[in-house]
């Protein structure tokens, strides 16, 4: 193992615990990290902690089970900890529905083991339980402690019952014991960054996917929230200031929106419609949850009350913390649910949401000084060139086209919204499109030469064969995209059950079934399938003023004859070779830019 730590952080590789990990080795602490699981998951943390600028050569990692009398700890692991000053509690079983084993096992065990544990260290300084903010005193008697398991849940009953029982611990063994009850942990106030998707985060979900006809509570109802990286912080310092005995801080910004405000801030910036009327707790408790759409175990949250943060107060002034802007982490933290898919999609590059012609539009990436501008095609939305930005060697700026995927509807034409988009950019990017997604960057490349470095379309499907009458039946087609599964939309994209799981297929999936977004869908499949318009792109392709490459799978029947432009196929292709074989498709148009490059 490395160096003797100085601080012992249990749940490490926890939402928090890992924030607090991190925080903690940028100011130079030796830090164990508690947890469960074998070298895998240890790589994992690291990895993680790297990615977010935090040295790790002072970081050690021990097993623990909380749910064991002295940790579990065996006797190289114990001896390493032996120097321990700090310890730091963040593990928790965090979900809704355990039982009440589950639930007391990990959350009041564990808490009891991990402060019993913590008495027997020569040079401890203070034990920090990190609990949640409606944990306070409670009943302590077996039926009171029945009645709160009734009544909150298994989960939020745990908890409540071990803030009494590791208090009246440390009271009883004089330990200095720090108590922290944050309220609903958000994401971090620069990245928006979570990876913990319950709570509020289903209200936003639900918002997101038009499933939130009606706000839970009144208009007091008050879900105070705080920044990870705020919290970490704050715990970081409760150490270094807290003295005696038992202390306790509620740690919550008292500037968060009321619900209703709050909802609607976020509708705003997502771009979606926000609900304008009520649905009482004591209703919705009596209503089945297939109706609700509610968690029961999240209702005992939605009240008016407001907490005693003094104390919370005077530690972070004396330690020069505040809070960050409370709405603009509300918008950081959405966009980047958003961009997780709410938990559903592997790691990619996240965006957020932006208003561009006046809608709200799906961005990531480099957006003032991209090398390559890349427009997707029909099912799919941005995420369809995830594989193939990744191994671009410039930047590339990636929108969800106005409507489809994460993207609002634009009030003005496409030709239009891009336009803007592309204003302020500077540099002339090669501009990619593929299937639909061609025509709104032909015809830019027409408006705009100057402003464009090369085309590369990819599968045009203005160069298609007409197809089936059944793709102009807009009900036809509205229905069957809503009903998109990752392993149907696999299928209808050629890529096989293999590739269900891909980010790509997810991602578009997911997107489809969101209010309307089938059904623009439909209507720019039909567009796109008109003679007229298919006409005119081809005679725009034919005099196009900026240097073209097509790019086509070997199966997709793309008719190019008499058509004076490069073409390149894709060998085992069909309609969707960013898909298949993004390498060969990153590679030429790595080539279309060199080229540019070269005749500028």
């Amino acid at each position: 193992m490395s160096a003797r730590p100085d601080t012992l952080v249990v749940g490490a590789t926890g939402f928090i615990g890992r924030w607090l990990l991190a925080e903690l080795l940028r100011r130079g602490r030796t830090v164990a990290a508690g947890m469960r699981g074998g070298p895998a998951r240890e790589r994992e943390l690291r990895d993680w902690l790297r990615a977010h600028d935090a040295p790790v050569d002072r970081l050690s990692a021990v097993h623990v089970d909380i749910t064991r009398p002295g940790l579990d700890l065996d006797d190289t692991a114990a001896h390493h900890l032996e120097s321990i000053r700090d310890v730091h509690n963040c593990a928790s079983l965090f979900r809704f529905g355990l039982t009440r084993r589950e639930a007391r096992a990990a959350n009041v065990d564990g808490a009891r083991h991990t402060v019993t544990w913590a008495a027997g260290l020569a040079g401890l300084r203070r034990v920090v339980h990190l609990t949640g903010y409606r944990a306070a005193a409670q009943p302590t008697d077996p039926a009171g402690i029945a009645q709160l398991y009734r009544d909150h849940g298994a989960y939020e009953a745990s908890k409540t019952e071990a803030d009494a029982a590791v208090r009246a611990l440390a009271e009883r063994e004089g330990l200095p014991l720090s108590v922290v009850n944050p309220s609903t942990v958000i994401g971090d106030s620069i990245t928006g960054e979570a990876g913990q998707y319950i709570g509020l985060a289903e209200t936003v979900r639900n918002l997101w996917a038009g499933r939130l006809p009606l706000l839970p509570g009144d208009a007091a109802t008050f879900v105070p929230v705080v920044t990870v990286d705020h919290l970490a912080r704050f715990l970081t310092e409760v150490p270094e200031r807290d003295t005696g005995g038992v202390r306790a801080h509620w740690v919550l910004d008292e500037t968060t929106p009321n619900l209703p405000e709050l909802v609607d801030h976020l509708a705003t910036h997502l771009g979606v419609r926000a609900p304008r009327r009520f649905m009482p707790v004591g209703v919705l408790r009596r209503l089945p949850r297939a109706v609700t759409r509610a968690e029961p175990e999240t209702l005992p949250f939605l009240t008016a009350d407001r907490y005693d943060t003094a104390s919370a107060h005077a530690l972070a002034r004396a330690a020069g913390l505040t809070h960050p802007p409370v709405r603009d982490a509300l918008a950081r933290w959405a966009d980047r649910l958003v961009a997780d898919g709410f938990g559903a999609l592997p790691p990619g590059r996240p965006g957020g949401l932006h208003p561009v012609a006046g809608s709200r539009t799906y961005l990531a990436g480099e957006r003032s000084a991209p090398d390559h501008v890349l427009l997707h095609g029909l099912p799919l939305d941005g995420e369809s060139w995830h594989a193939v930005a990744d191994r671009l060697d410039g930047s590339a700026l990636v929108p969800d086209l106005p409507g489809l995927g994460r993207s609002a509807p634009a009030r003005v034409p496409v030709d239009v919204w891009l336009a803007e988009l592309l204003a302020p950019v500077v540099g002339r990017p090669v501009l990619v499109g593929h299937s639909a997604g061609c025509a709104p960057a032909l015809r830019h490349a027409h408006a705009h030469p100057d402003r464009v470095g090369a085309l590369v379309l990819v599968a045009p499907a203005f160069l298609q064969p007409d197809a089936s009458p059944a793709l102009r039946l807009k009900p036809l087609v509205r229905a069957v995209l809503s009903r998109m599964t990752a392993e149907r939309l696999a299928a209808f994209t050629g890529l096989g059950e293999d590739t269900a799981d891909d980010r790509a297929v997810v991602s578009a999936a997911l997107n489809l079934r969101r209010p309307g977004a089938a059904a623009r869908a439909a209507e720019w499949l039909a567009a796109a399938r008109r003679p007229a318009e298919r006409a005119a792109l081809r005679a725009l392709l034919a005099t196009c003023p900026v240097p073209v490459t097509l790019v086509v799978g070997e199966h997709d029947p793309v008719g190019t004859s008499g058509l004076d432009v490069r073409v390149v196929t894709v060998p085992g292709a069909g309609h969707y070779p960013q898909l298949v074989a993004p390498d060969m498709v990153a590679e030429r148009i790595a080539r279309a830019a060199a080229a540019a490059g070269a005749a500028v």
